[in-house]
């Protein structure tokens, strides 16, 4: 048992010193030459445009359920009007983000986990060892500035998505002219506060959070399947620790982010 526990430690901090290295270095190769800007290219499609149709599904009748949900609570006190409001600051500070980033980690984070294994149990990647190009700087660096760029664009999609999935339900089902609606969204944009005056706090957080979310499915997928060994079946294996893994985190990261940003925005 002892030694069962033991091992699981060694393992577990082997594991998160060899993505940290993987982190590192993919962040210092985003500043050396060569650039790969053809593979980054090639990952923004992917990760970005390839997922575009989940994203908005996902973010139009996630609005559409808060809408309705508010509908039937705020019925209660009279305060239907506000709707716009809960709308606007949920998707935008919390439910945009989280969403989007659960939506891509599920579908990029195990497509890249898929891929890098595949290149892994057949050797592709010690054949660009033996040619002298660098696996991380190759084939890490492009998708983690794919999904710098991409995870964030995506959820500024979700949360339009959501705030118009939100006005539709607004308007058809509670009766709430759509002027109104847009009218108390922009409100709570603004009365959530800004930072430097210009940028809306509503806004920092819902970038913020999916530029760390971006870099946690695109380190996740990469680690574990530059790590897979087994065959096809390592291949699977990889494919479900990245998507549990990454899910995961973005869901405790999301928490502790949202604390920071309180305390700095508010404080």
């Amino acid at each position: 048992m002892l030694q069962r526990f033991n091992n699981t430690i060694k393992g577990t901090l082997s594991s998160l010193q060899e993505f940290f290295l993987l982190a590192g270095n993919a962040f210092r190769f985003m500043f050396a030459r060569p650039f790969y800007l053809n593979d980054v290219v090639q990952q923004m499609n992917a990760i970005g445009f390839e997922s575009l149709g989940i994203v908005l599904l996902t973010g139009f009748f996630t609005g559409m359920v808060l809408a309705l949900q508010a509908s039937v609570i705020m019925k209660t006190f009279g305060a239907t009007m506000y709707i716009g409001r809960l709308v606007s600051a949920s998707m935008i500070r919390e439910l945009g983000p989280v969403l989007a980033g659960l939506m891509v980690a599920g579908r990029v984070g195990s497509g890249i986990a898929a891929q890098l294994g595949s290149m892994r149990v057949t050797e592709q990647i010690d054949a660009l060892n033996t040619l002298g190009t660098d696996p991380i700087k190759k084939l890490v660096t492009p998708r983690l500035i794919a999904a710098l760029i991409m995870v964030p664009t995506l959820t500024v999609i979700n949360d339009f998505a959501g705030l118009l999935g939100g006005g539709v339900i607004s308007s058809v089902y509670v009766g709430i002219p759509t002027s109104l609606y847009w009218r108390t969204v922009f409100e709570q944009i603004a009365a959530g506060g800004f930072l430097f005056r210009y940028i809306p706090n509503d806004f920092v957080h819902g970038i913020t959070k999916p530029l760390v979310f971006g870099a946690i499915i695109a380190l996740t997928g990469c680690h574990f399947g530059l790590k897979t060994t087994g065959g096809t079946e390592g291949v699977g294996i990889a494919t479900t620790k990245t998507v549990v893994r990454a899910s995961i985190l973005i869901l405790v990261v999301d928490y502790f982010i949202t604390q920071i940003l309180l305390a700095v925005l508010t404080g």
